[in-house]
């Protein structure tokens, strides 16, 4: 049995856990422990606060699950001024071995080791998701996360992290036209996470609402998308703005099921776990399969979503397994 410190950062929480690997290689996730990351000066203050809430003494294997570029001597994060030197790992939080991965390649691990009653149907064939074959997986949350999980049956499998989610946005109705019209007024390019993310909502929303001609009434991100999840449909502006956002999000994981050549796809994210009930109601799965000669193609792919409620942290412990502990 091994025991290791997964650690999921981000720009605003970082997660940490205790994971204990079986002989079987089954990971087992302790009581995830969630600290904001401007209550520390520095990643090494952060995991000083984690040892102290577990007695002072933590396991000499970590796992990292990195919201940003990992490799070279410096790990800078995105959205946090924390950095991360993999030479002084061992020195300053006496690990004597680690892993390090992007965030959404940890998502990836998860994906490829979750049991299947940790998946949910979205669209598609209400099936299990392929043994074998190549998974694209996507999160919107911040930005929009792109990864593919390649899986050659039994435990065999790889995975690709992108940047996907900055391929180019591709309209496909005159809504779209408007919303990237709106863009392109403060972006020269813009990208599939600028309509396919948390705070994209906003743009959606204020376009939404040129369009109807009605008063515009400023809110945040976090206030359409409470509005528009709401059953009491107080907003429907709100509402229409989270349903378009749906079928932007079902027409992006066609395109990157297509560019990966997947046999199935999974959404990723407390976004979507968020929106399910609203995804099954929109147009998501017309504008997924919704890929002209290959629509029927389209529509023999199964669409999951992933329903681990840490998957950051698990697809890190995931990751160590696969590098350290796998035969």
């Amino acid at each position: 049995m091994t025991q290791l410190v997964a650690v999921d950062i981000g720009g605003t929480h970082a997660r940490f856990a205790i994971a204990t690997v079986d002989a079987q290689g089954k990971i087992t996730l302790g009581e995830p422990a969630t600290l904001h990351t401007k209550d520390h000066g520095s990643f090494q203050l952060a995991w000083q606060a984690f040892a102290a809430m577990n007695g002072g003494n933590l396991p000499s294997a970590v796992s990292f699950a990195v919201a940003g570029p990992v490799g070279g001597e410096v790990i800078k994060f995105t959205n946090n001024p924390w950095i991360i030197r993999p030479a002084m790992i061992e020195e300053r939080l006496g690990a004597t071995s680690y892993t390090i991965v992007n965030d959404f390649e940890a998502v990836g691990h998860a994906v490829a080791c979750a049991h299947e009653d940790e998946f949910v149907h979205l669209a598609g064939p209400d099936t299990a998701l392929p043994a074998k074959g190549t998974l694209s997986v996507l999160g919107p949350g911040t930005g929009l996360g792109v990864a593919h999980v390649w899986r050659g049956g039994g435990k065999s499998y790889h995975v690709q992290a992108t940047e996907g989610g900055h391929i180019d946005f591709a309209p496909l109705d005159l809504v779209d036209d408007a919303i990237l019209a709106r863009l392109r007024k403060r972006h020269n390019r813009v990208s599939v996470e600028r309509v396919v993310s948390g705070p994209a909502i906003v743009d959606i929303y204020e376009t939404l609402a040129s369009m109807q001609h009605t008063p515009l009434v400023e809110k945040t991100d976090i206030e359409i998308w409470t509005a528009g999840t709401s059953e009491s449909r107080e907003d429907p502006l709100a509402n229409a703005a989270v349903d378009r956002f749906c079928l932007s999000l079902g027409a992006a994981a066609g395109d990157y099921a297509l560019a990966h050549g997947a046999s199935g796809v999974v959404i990723a994210g407390g976004l979507g776990y968020r929106i399910r009930q609203t995804i099954l109601k929109s147009g998501f799965s017309e504008r997924f399969c919704a890929k002209g000669r290959f629509a029927n193609m389209m529509a023999g792919l199964p669409v999951k979503l992933i329903t681990h409620p840490q998957p950051g942290l698990f697809g890190a412990a995931a990751a160590y397994v696969r590098e350290h502990l796998s035969q």
